[in-house]
């Protein structure tokens, strides 16, 4: 059954971006998508988001009709405020608060303030964000209780009935991959593996059997881990 309401998707052109992307296509009549620009250091998203976004239009007669706007927004401001592993060139590493230093302050809390304004404008009544607690790196910002929080202050400041979507938030990477697959097919899992982008370090030379990636970083230690179980049907 297809809600007549209008979503608009948090799109970085990444694994969980894209399969929240499906999965909204899946549920709502119209569809549009918000990207960021933040100075982040795998910027290397921003050039693969064109591309994501025209090939899943080709997956489904349906998909591509309520397929509808991109915004790109410049929040380049997150660069010149914070100082993080993903803003800056500096070595991952964990931080004595126990936070590794990939944690940007306040993203997310932007990314969906942003994204809430813009929905606004353009009448749309759901916000989908590929935030996750199950697989994630501590980040307080893609825990449950913040998004709900965050949910109630937004309708409050802005007198709306905006609903924060997290399809993902209770599913490892393994069913990531399962809900890619449920919603697209092979063919979204194989659009996924070679033309998303999820390392952090931005790096595209190599295609693995997971996508491409250095392979190391925590991004990539965790979407290879999470292919390998969906391919093989194994768990830990």
């Amino acid at each position: 059954m297809i809600s007549q309401e209008g979503a608009l998707v948090l799109f970085s052109g990444g694994q969980d971006s894209t399969t929240c992307l499906a999965w909204a296509l899946d549920r709502y009549a119209h569809v549009e998508t918000i990207g960021f620009d933040y100075g982040q250091r795998h910027a290397v998203e921003l050039a693969v988001r064109p591309t994501v976004l025209q090939k899943i239009r080709t997956l489904s007669v349906d998909w591509d009709q309520r397929l509808g706007n991109d915004h790109m927004i410049d929040l380049s401001l997150i660069a010149h405020i914070s100082d993080t592993a993903l803003t800056s060139n500096m070595e991952i590493a964990m931080q004595e608060n126990g936070l590794p230093n990939t944690f940007v302050p306040g993203r997310n809390l932007l990314f969906l303030t942003t994204a809430a304004t813009v929905a606004y404008r353009r009448g749309l009544n759901v916000l989908v964000g590929g935030m996750c607690e199950t697989d994630f790196s501590g980040y307080p910002d893609c825990r449950d209780d913040t998004i709900k929080a965050l949910q109630v202050a937004l309708n409050l400041g802005m007198a709306t009935r905006l609903k924060l979507e997290t399809p993902l938030m209770w599913l490892d990477k393994a069913q990531t991959w399962q809900l890619a697959q449920a919603a697209g097919g092979k063919k979204l899992v194989d659009l996924i593996r070679s033309e998303t982008h999820t390392c952090y370090l931005g790096e595209r030379g190599t295609l693995h059997d997971w996508g491409y990636g250095c392979g190391t970083c925590p991004a990539c230690a965790l979407r290879a881990r999470g292919y390998q179980q969906f391919a093989t049907g194994k768990t830990d």
